[in-house]
């Protein structure tokens, strides 16, 4: 069963070294970090169930997908931090 109820310690501070590992890294750049940091923590996780409920989640939270085209679906790219590009 997926945790969603806050239990991280110190999550201001994670935050910051989130934020922090970020710091200087082009968009593409910026984008393998985050796809390499899910796939860590997957792995930690391990059960796929979870996971699956997390991709739910996490893809009910954002905006409601646009109806788009096959071309459109392969030009988007997940949204990079702001400071990802200073």
């Amino acid at each position: 069963m997926l945790n969603t109820q806050a239990n991280l310690i110190a999550c201001d501070d994670f935050y910051e070294s989130l934020i922090q590992a970020h710091h200087g890294l082009s968009t593409a750049q910026s984008h393998a970090m985050n796809a390499r940091l899910v796939l860590l923590l997957a792995n930690h996780i391990g059960d796929t169930e979870v996971l699956q409920q997390a991709l739910q989640l996490a893809r009910r939270s954002g905006p409601a997908p646009a109806e788009t085209t096959a071309a459109e679906r392969a030009a988007i790219t997940p949204v990079a931090p702001v400071h990802a590009e200073a």
